[in-house]
């Protein structure tokens, strides 16, 4: 066994609790000691992460629904885009995506509950961004994506600007959400049989397309990736052999980006507590001074489960790592956050 420990946990994004302050507070009071950053929970419009963004798109002159009849989903509206006859992408103009108002918003929350003293004086507040790939592979008609990919992530780009425009650098940290990447890359086709990916060599493009975003942030501002396979009623759409995927994604992610991750979050699948899952990690090669977190936490089998993929991860590791869940859990059963707080603190020391 290596002499690797369990140090920190990381929240990934979403949050089953009605608002931000609720998030905030019993998080902190939960795992204050425990976590570098804090997110708001992902609520309001956003709690199925990137679903709400087909209304914002939708609303925009010269972007159209795709099918007569509204998708609903609470409040939301969910069928994808497309570009209207005879529009061309670069002609549109996006409405304000929503990301930066609620950074903001959530923000003064967490600079209240900080000055109160409800909040640890060095954590940072989380912002969680999706990639632009993630946003237009899944909401975007298949023969416009290529058009529009650009036209997204120059829309993304200005809410991150503002974002850290407002929130000082050094109380703040982005987050990168990865997960249409890994369809890509599992060669995973979408419900209609379209291919999510409009390019050719889906390592190198997609891995540069994240690089791209991660440089986006400023140096004083933390940064880290969050990869994903998913998580529709708390299943991935398709479940990783191993942990290989999961590594070399993130060497060519490292080795693109012109600045060093902060963080980096992997998920674990529940099934697994063996050594050849987690065996391709050994290959992992990000500094040393990026923060490791392992999303090997899972509600159904709490701390006795957290433990045995513990175990099986350190036969392998060298360096410590943080716990967290595979993905967020705001779609989790209500009554499942506090055990599942529970469950990192007991499996984790404090930084």
């Amino acid at each position: 066994m290596s002499d690797s420990q369990v140090q920190g946990a990381h929240l990934v994004g979403s949050i089953n609790f009605d608002d931000a302050e609720q998030t905030m507070r019993v998080a902190a009071e939960e795992l204050g000691g425990l976590l570098r950053r804090i997110p708001d929970g992902e609520v309001g419009e956003r709690f199925h992460w990137i679903l709400f963004q087909a209304d914002r798109l939708g609303a925009a002159e010269g972007i159209e629904r795709v099918g007569d009849t509204p998708i609903p989903m609470r409040m939301l509206d969910i069928r994808p885009v497309k570009l209207a006859q005879g529009v061309q992408a670069a002609d549109v103009t996006l409405p304000p995506l929503g990301y930066a108002a609620a950074a903001v918003e959530s923000w003064r929350t967490f600079s209240g509950l900080k000055a109160a003293g409800v909040i640890p004086a060095k954590t940072r507040f989380q912002v969680s961004l999706p990639t632009p790939l993630g946003v237009v592979a899944s909401l975007v008609l298949a023969a416009d994506r290529e058009a529009f990919e650009p036209v997204y992530e120059r829309a993304l780009a200005a809410e991150l600007a503002e974002i850290v425009a407002t929130i000082p650098g050094d109380e703040l940290a982005i987050q990168w959400d990865a997960a249409l990447e890994f369809a890509i890359l599992e060669g995973l086709t979408a419900h209609t049989g379209d291919r999510y990916e409009w390019f050719g060599d889906v390592w190198d493009a997609t891995s540069e397309r994240l690089a791209r975003q991660i440089d986006r942030v400023p140096l004083d501002v933390e940064v880290g990736v969050h990869l994903c396979y998913g998580d529709v009623a708390e299943k991935h759409f398709v479940e990783p052999r191993d942990a290989a995927h999961l590594t070399r994604f993130a060497n060519a992610v490292a080795a693109a980006a012109e600045r060093d991750l902060t963080w980096l979050h992997l998920p674990v699948p529940i099934e697994r507590d063996d050594t050849e899952f987690f065996g391709p990690l050994a290959e992992l090669n990000v500094p040393a001074t990026t923060e490791l977190y392992l999303g090997l936490v899972h509600r159904e089998d709490g701390v006795e489960g957290a433990t045995r993929r513990i175990a099986a991860a350190t036969q392998v590791l060298s360096r410590d790592f943080g716990v967290a869940t595979e993905c967020g859990f705001g779609r989790a059963p209500e009554g499942t956050t506090v055990p599942l707080f529970e469950t990192h603190r007991a499996v984790a020391a404090a930084w």
